[in-house]
């Protein structure tokens, strides 16, 4: 299984790519969001894995968008802790650091370690793993890096300080994406995704949508709210929800779900990813 991942090999991306479909898949490394949607579409590579939201900064709003925009279908998605790993030159130590680099985000949700290390200057890089591979490449040992522990080992950088991140709730939600859609056969875990633009205009619009779900208890997960490119100060709206598009009272709620929307697009059918990763990881480290 081919799958293609933003960032360079050690990404956060290319773990929960791992952990998706096993480490015997071969993983592809890619520039931007839109490449790995572009390497699925156009048949380059099986899957694509792209992050969706997190815990502590909320959605990654340029998927949802691209979700919209390609002909891909999700298939698949899982929850990852992120543990932000402190690494450095093998012949490092933390008291010879005078910088750290990382993805700006990184950089925010390790903020404790900085105000503890205040002779440490943390320095904003555009990818974690690129950080890491920077560091090994300059050879300079007052420079350290934050990334995943993949990262650490991939590159061959000495770990300095585990569980740098400042809460550890980080969680983040990664999409399996596809060019064919997969309906699991079991439907006590599938859950859906779906994209729609209301009608213009009309009271209440939303909690009519909302009461097609709710009227026949079906568990909404996430509503999420874009704006539509093609019609200024309008807007779309993507749900999550327990259930599978084969389910009567799915197909029921989807029918009725037409009545009051312009269009709307089912954006895949998936088996459920276990959402208490991080309560298991916290069990473990502590």
């Amino acid at each position: 299984m081919n799958v293609a991942f933003q960032g360079i090999r050690g990404a956060y991306s290319e773990v929960a790519a791992r952990q998706l479909l096993g480490r015997s898949c071969k993983t592809l490394p890619s520039v931007t969001f839109e490449e790995v949607f572009h390497a699925v579409e156009s048949g380059k590579v099986d899957r694509g894995v792209i992050p969706i939201e997190n815990s502590l900064a909320g959605s990654i709003h340029t998927n949802y968008d691209l979700l919209l925009s390609h002909n891909v279908h999700i298939v698949g998605e899982t929850f990852m802790n992120i543990e932000h790993v402190l690494m450095a030159h093998p012949e490092a130590t933390l008291r010879r650091l005078k910088k750290v680099r990382s993805h700006p985000q990184a950089l925010a949700q390790c903020s404790a370690f900085f105000s503890s290390h205040p002779s440490i200057v943390p320095e904003p890089y555009f990818d974690t793993a690129g950080a890491a591979k920077s560091v090994i490449d300059e050879k300079d040992p007052a420079t350290g890096a934050i990334a995943s522990h993949y990262a650490a080992e991939l590159y061959g950088l000495k770990t300095l300080k585990r569980n740098l991140q400042d809460r550890s709730n980080n969680v983040t939600r990664f999409l399996l994406i596809s060019r064919e859609p997969r309906i699991p056969r079991d439907r006590s875990r599938t859950k859906c995704s779906i994209a729609f633009r209301p009608v213009r205009n009309q009271p209440g619009i939303l909690f009519r949508i909302l009461g097609a779900f709710s009227l026949r208890d079906i568990d909404l997960t996430k509503i999420e709210s874009r704006p539509d490119p093609e019609n200024p100060f309008e807007y779309l709206f993507y749900l999550d929800f327990v259930g599978s598009p084969k389910d009567e009272n799915v197909c029921r709620a989807l029918d009725h779900l037409q009545e009051v929307v312009l269009r709307s697009r089912l954006l895949g059918a998936y088996c459920r990813g276990k959402q208490d990763v991080w309560k298991r990881e916290t069990s473990t480290s502590s």
